[in-house]
């Protein structure tokens, strides 16, 4: 079942809003975001894209990694942020189809940064541990 009104401009058009105390929230969040992932059905699927995009952005927000666009960065911001807001399209607590609008935002975003989330794995395999 898709979730018609969020497309790839739905999720343009509310990540161009994202600041930096937003990137900082979700760094803050990754913990609680992660658990929504983990112990949710249909969002479990995401759940290693999940903590890829928490990853990319904690490494941003600490200065580790910078090769990466605003946009990009902006719009993981927002997903991963928009799946733990009370406040939603389709509110979580309606059983089954309240995750639908979350996984909808988040397959859109994979969609949007993939190249970017291929260039920041290729980084993160070379980077001496």
């Amino acid at each position: 079942m898709r979730v018609p009104w969020i497309n790839r401009k739905y999720v343009e058009k509310r990540a161009a809003k994202i600041t930096e105390a937003e990137v900082k929230k979700a760094v803050e969040e990754s913990d609680s975001i992660r658990q929504k992932f983990e112990h949710v059905g249909p969002l479990g699927r995401y759940i290693e894209d999940v903590k890829l995009l928490i990853s990319i952005v904690k490494d941003y927000w600490d200065g580790e990694y910078r090769a990466i666009p605003w946009w990009a960065i902006s719009a993981i911001v927002f997903t991963l942020l928009y799946v733990v807001s009370p406040i939603d399209l389709i509110p979580d607590f309606i059983p089954v189809i309240g995750y639908l609008d979350d996984a909808a935002v988040v397959s859109v975003c994979l969609m949007l940064v993939e190249q970017e989330l291929q260039t920041y794995k290729k980084w993160k395999m070379e980077r001496p541990e």
